[in-house]
Formats: C-alpha cells, structure tokens, sequence
C-alpha cells in the first residue's frame, strides 16, 4: 500500500524561484576581522581541473598523496575607486580617488568632494571594479563592486581604505593558500522545467491519468487556491547562491594551468589564477565573487602542498 506521509520535495529556503535580477550579484553578510582588511573579491570561473596533493586532513588517507577535483578561477586586479560610509545600515557619505585614470574607466562623473568624518559611520565600505576586458572572455565593461573592510573601529577600517585609494589589488594581497572562503555566484539557467526535475517528486505510476511525470495532488479543497509551497513547474536555475567554506588551495600564475588549447568555452589565461578545492556555482565566464567564510571564526590558513596540477 501507498505510503501516507513524506518529507516535503524541495527547499523553502530558496523562495520565489525565479531568475535573477542581475548577473552581478550582491553580497549582504561579511565576515569580521580585528585587523584592516579587505574581506572579498571576485573572478571569473575557467573550468575544472585535478590536483595531486599531500592529504593534510584528519581523514584516513592522512598524509598520502590525494587526487581532487577543483574549479580555476581567472582574478584580473580590482581597482579601488571610492569609500563608501554607512550608519545604521543608511550611506552616509562617499569619497572618491583623485586619480582621473581611474575615474575615467567609470565613463560617470563623481561629483562628490567631501571628505569622511568616521565620527559620523560605524561600517566603511570600499568602491572597486574588475575589468572583463583584461581577460579573453570577450567581455568589455567594467563590473562594480561593493566590498567590506575588516577592522574593530570606524577609524581604523577608514585609514586602512585611504591607503587604497586609486590603487590596485591582486588575489594574493587579500586571501591565503588554505583559507577557506565563501563564493557567491549566479548559477546556471536552465529555463522552464517540469516539477520532477525542479523539485525531485516522484513519478507516477502507468496508469495514473495516463501520465507519468506530473504531481499527484495539488494541495487540500480549502483553502480554495494552490499555495505557494505546492512543488509545480517553473523557472530552474539563474539564481544567485552561496556556496559556504571553500578551501583556497593555490594563487599563481597562469602558465601554471594553461593548457595548449585553452579550456573549453572559455580561452586562455591571462591573469593570476586562483584554485578552490570542488565546485563553485556558475557556468564558465561567469563572475564569481568571494568572501572570507562567515562561518569559520577567525583563520589560521595552512597552506597545503599541492604536488601537481593536472593539465
């Protein structure tokens, strides 16, 4: 006989699933940290490769060489354009470089002059943007990004973002071989999809109205209407994700990775790379930004050692 009960299909914690409203997406939750720094950073996703590395975990092949699945990230230098002052979660000012180079890569006049008082902010935010165009992705205009700067006072975060100011940063200035890292990305769009494959629910039986891919009931007679938690067909993938606690294994230079023929669908390097340990969200030539992991506490990174990167 049928069983009468089962846990619901589907998650929702991810509610409306619908396609993002934008390809850029923003990030809302930073990690703390007691020292100045800058706590995020942003890439484009190259593709897959193997690593051979020195298993430094607690599990049972401790100490033996391993072989992992890992994502290259291709991270052009972000250039820091302006400071962002917020209290009480509303901005209160914003001071930008003097450098015209810089200014002139924004094609928009910034017309603010004054200067940040850190008596009147309690977060401090810096302005920055990549350049697509540095890569081979095809892409020209430059993406805009809003990142926070780790520190105990308003003061602090504030010096250490003038120092900033109209220069650019690289992989290695922010993040650490070990540290683990949260990556925040649009996923991949699959369009409209039928509700076992969007949600997973179980197929029918033959002889059930003579389908077989379709949902068994549509919810009780009242209330009168089809609620929202009801898993039907829709909208499948184009949503923006976190993905928690990536370990950093390696920043270096391209011909590192570089294959002959490049990877597919996406070209060749031409900037320092950066290599997480599994999957990250996004198809290739998506951006994917990251943040130090939320969920860690303060880090003590250990780099691992990595004995081969298979090409």
């Amino acid at each position: 006989m049928a069983k009468h009960n089962a846990p619901r299909r589907g998650s929702l914690a991810f509610w409306p699933r619908k396609r993002a409203k934008s390809q850029l997406p923003r990030v809302l939750a930073w990690a703390s940290s007691p020292t100045p720094c800058i706590l995020g950073f942003a890439g484009y996703k190259a593709g897959q490769t193997s690593v051979v590395i020195v298993d430094d975990t607690m599990r049972p092949t401790k100490g033996q060489e391993i072989v992992l699945n890992c994502t290259i990230v291709e991270a052009p230098p972000i250039v820091i354009y302006g400071i962002r002052a917020y209290r009480d979660g509303m901005v209160v000012c914003d001071e930008f470089t003097p450098d015209e180079k810089v200014i002139l890569k924004l094609r928009q006049k910034l017309t603010s002059a004054k200067k940040i008082d850190e008596n009147s902010a309690d977060e401090i935010f810096v302005l920055a943007f990549v350049e697509p165009a540095k890569t081979g992705i095809g892409k020209k205009h430059i993406e805009r990004l809003q990142i926070a700067v780790g520190g105990n006072t308003a003061k602090a975060k504030l010096d250490y973002a003038r120092t900033l100011l109209g220069k650019e940063l690289s992989a290695s200035e922010v993040f650490k071989p070990g540290e683990y890292c949260d990556a925040v990305a649009i996923t991949r769009g699959k369009g409209w999809q039928g509700s076992v494959k969007r949600f997973g629910i179980a197929k029918q039986r033959r002889k059930a109205t003579g389908r077989v891919r379709h949902l068994g009931n549509l919810g009780p007679w009242h209330p009168g209407y089809v609620t929202y938690t009801i898993p039907q067909a829709g909208q499948m993938g184009y949503h923006k994700r976190t993905d928690y606690n990536k370990r950093l294994l390696k920043i270096g230079k391209p011909d590192d990775v570089n294959k002959k023929s490049g990877f597919k669908n996406y070209g060749v390097l031409k900037n320092d790379y950066v290599l997480f340990e599994g999957t990250l969200p996004g198809p290739v030539k998506r951006l994917v930004r990251f943040r130090k992991a939320i969920r860690k506490g303060e880090q003590k990174p250990k780099p691992p050692n990595v004995v081969q990167i298979v090409k």
